[in-house]
């Protein structure tokens, strides 16, 4: 198991090397700038679209744009907010959350181009759905010389469905119920299994349903639980802030100086651990607005670009701001980048638990005797509804390749995943911690490998993103005077 967990590192520093990172908030700064700032000036906007009553014939879709972004943030809205911030700054210092705030600031805009590409370049598959996402876009939208390109994003995306919404997602449930409340894992395997066969089996509309019911229950559940940790170490937030900025740029305790090293970690984890968590560039949250009733690619992009704002800039912080506060990390801990490394020794200091038992743990401190079980209920639901929402990402992607006979062979495998994934933590390594890591390494990798070919072709296609949304909001401006002329009179 070392031994694998060190070639995964090696993999993960390849991936989310320098060349990664520049692509990603290069990408999210070029839009940023190109789009004139409205993924950030226009997030009020966003959200009365996003609750604005519609027509029934407001557009052609499967789902209602409420739904399409309770979907996409089903699929990102899961172990990321939870254990793979802990996990970030377990291994990375708190100084990956500032990456996190980066990626999050900048993805806004990565998230409104994906949106918009969705809509824009979608098809009818052969069951009459509106179908998308960056295969079709590149496909639609860069033509026949760049299927390719569309292939690799496809190819990748089945992958990394299976490990990120999946594998990743399945194992983080047993794990927590077994250290919560000793579940037998082989147990959790079976009902997760059916659970997950239940709702995918009823396609896009049932999961679309699912989603708009449990993402904003299970949120605001977390949000209030957490927002009570916080308020009770409320003293210890300026401090919290402290650690986070310091960590950003390599400095990890005054007097130190800046070591590069340590900000290169923090970056790396907080980019990785960002993008993990609200998928802006990473091309999987176009597949879900791609099926809105929707036919106004800027006006679902608008609403696409609100994922990243609640996933990472609130639920992330949050989570963030609970683990520092809550003084359940070591200063030793906080201040040594090898957590790996003493994880692979086979101990672990007090103080250096990574993960959903570092999270759990950092909310029992004030919720004592429910903080662990309310971490344990919303990470379990959370992903739940991530390993839902991925699915969808998953099947079309090998629907792109394989055609829509291939749907039904993919979901018998996507239970499958699940089972086995849960399944196990039924075996006895004595190296629980190392297993936890080595996943969260291995997912990283993989969602840097389906970021590539999609942001390449959101820069590709850049001039259609630009035109699209300058004639939108001409035009909304011009209804907004029209209106008030009409008034006026």
């Amino acid at each position: 198991m070392e031994t694998f967990a060190v070639l995964m590192e090696k993999l993960n520093n390849f991936v989310w090397g320098p060349p990664m990172m520049i692509l990603l908030l290069g990408v999210g700064l070029f839009l940023t700038v190109g789009l004139r700032f409205i993924s950030l000036t226009k997030i009020g906007y966003g959200f009365n679209q996003l609750f604005k009553k519609r027509d029934d014939n407001a557009g052609q879709g499967e789902v209602s744009p409420f739904a399409a972004l309770m979907t996409a943030l089903s699929s990102t809205v899961g172990t990321g907010n939870i254990a793979g911030v802990a996990a970030a700054i377990a291994i990375g210092g708190p100084g990956a959350v500032f990456w996190m705030w980066v990626t999050a600031i900048l993805g806004t805009a990565t998230k409104f181009g994906e949106g918009v590409l969705a809509v824009r370049f979608r098809e009818v598959d052969s069951n009459g759905n509106r179908v998308g996402g960056p295969m079709y876009y590149i496909k639609n939208g860069l033509g026949p010389k760049w299927l390719w390109l569309a292939g690799a994003f496809a190819f990748f995306g089945i992958i990394g469905s299976l490990s990120t919404g999946n594998a990743v997602q399945a194992n983080s449930i047993a794990d927590a119920l077994k250290s919560a409340y000793n579940f037998d894992p082989r147990i959790v395997a079976i009902v997760l299994s059916l659970l997950v066969a239940t709702v995918i089996i009823g396609g896009i509309k049932r999961i679309g349903a699912v989603a708009s019911k449990l993402v904003p229950f299970m949120a605001i559940i977390y949000l209030v639980a957490a927002l009570v940790v916080i308020a009770a170490n409320i003293g210890e937030v300026p401090a919290a802030f402290s650690l986070i900025f310091k960590g950003a740029f390599g400095m990890q305790g005054a007097g130190t100086g800046i070591t590069i090293g340590l900000m290169m970690l923090a970056m790396q984890k907080g980019v990785a651990r960002g993008l993990f968590s609200n998928e802006a560039g990473q091309g999987s949250a176009p597949i879900a607005h791609a099926a809105a009733q929707n036919d106004n690619p800027v006006n679902q992009g608008i609403i696409a670009m609100l994922g990243t704002i609640i996933d990472t800039l609130i639920i992330c912080t949050i989570t963030a701001l609970v683990i520092l506060t809550s003084g359940v990390m070591s200063n030793d801990c906080l201040a040594n980048p090898a957590i790996l490394e003493l994880l692979e020794s086979g101990t672990t200091p007090q103080g250096c638990e990574i993960g959903v038992p570092l999270t759990a743990a950092a909310f029992d401190t004030i919720l004592v005797g429910f903080g662990e079980h309310i971490v344990t209920f919303c990470l379990c639901i959370f992903a739940f509804t991530t390993i839902i929402g991925w699915s969808y990402y998953g099947e079309r992607c090998t629907a792109f390749i394989f055609k829509e006979k291939s749907i039904p062979i993919f979901r018998v495998f996507w239970v499958l995943a699940v089972f086995l994934s849960s399944y196990a933590l039924s075996f006895e390594t004595g190296e629980d911690n190392l297993v936890v890591a080595t996943f969260w390494l291995i997912a990283d990798s993989l969602t840097g490998l389906m970021a590539a070919p999609n942001l390449i072709a959101i820069i590709l296609l850049s001039p259609v993103i630009f035109k699209l949304a300058k004639e939108y909001f001409q035009n909304d401006r011009l209804s907004v005077s029209s209106h008030k002329n009409k008034s006026n009179k």
